[in-house]
């Protein structure tokens, strides 16, 4: 098992709470979506990205209507034959080199 750090850090609760609602949607819990902004901090070198949920879309699978997920799997599969993809361990490589990760 991989060895973690503990990060404290106060908050505003109301923040909080809606920061954990978007999250609870998107399916990450709090100390994974934490972790992946540390992540994208390094591989950035600053702050790094806007996450978001679309303002008007569904997320969760069990959110969509049946035209809505064909119309997400569609995206996804046109994306694959375009070739807009990246192999986990091209990434890691690429990573463990430009960063010591």
């Amino acid at each position: 098992m991989q060895r973690t750090a503990n990060v404290f850090a106060r908050v505003e609760p109301e923040i909080k709470q809606q920061a954990e609602q978007v999250l609870n949607l998107l399916g990450i819990p709090m100390s994974n979506a934490i972790g992946l902004f540390l992540r994208q901090i390094i591989m950035q070198r600053g702050i790094p990205f806007d996450m978001k949920l679309p303002a008007s879309k569904p997320v969760a699978i069990g959110a969509m209507n049946a035209t809505e997920l064909n119309a997400a799997l569609e995206k996804g599969y046109a994306d694959v034959a375009a070739g807009r993809l990246y192999d986990l361990d091209d990434v890691v490589a690429e990573m463990q080199k430009d960063y010591g990760i």
